[in-house]
């Protein structure tokens, strides 16, 4: 499975992204699509997991409200309104087999993508 992550950028405080992960492959490799981030110094957090059998959606408390996870075929999109500095990280999206596992419990990455979002 191979995953391409697209549509991180600089924002403003307040402001919209909306990032996409598409995947190839074999897709009976996995169940699941969550996005992670990672700031510097940070240790890596899940923010939003799917589950393409079952369509359930899972967010970190920080993003709850703000951001929504949805799919369209072979894409993942997270959807990040409201935007804070904290949110700003590097992006990564990744594909399990197992259903909305913690991490480091994720068989495929894609390369992540800068969000930045200034105050």
């Amino acid at each position: 499975v191979q995953l391409q992550a697209s549509g991180g950028g600089l924002v403003d405080f307040g402001g919209s992204l909306r990032l996409s992960c598409t995947a190839s492959g074999r897709s009976s490799d996995y169940t699941t699509i969550a996005w992670f981030r990672q700031a510097p110094g940070k240790e890596r957090e899940r923010v939003s997991c799917l589950g393409r059998g079952n369509g359930d959606t899972h967010y970190a408390d920080s993003v709850k409200g703000r951001f929504t996870i949805s799919s369209d075929k072979n894409t993942v999109y997270l959807q990040m309104n409201s935007l804070k500095p904290e949110d700003t990280a590097v992006y990564y999206c990744a594909a399990a087999l197992e259903y909305c596992p913690a991490y480091p419990t994720y068989e495929y990455w894609g390369p992540g993508t800068q969000v930045t979002v200034s105050s």
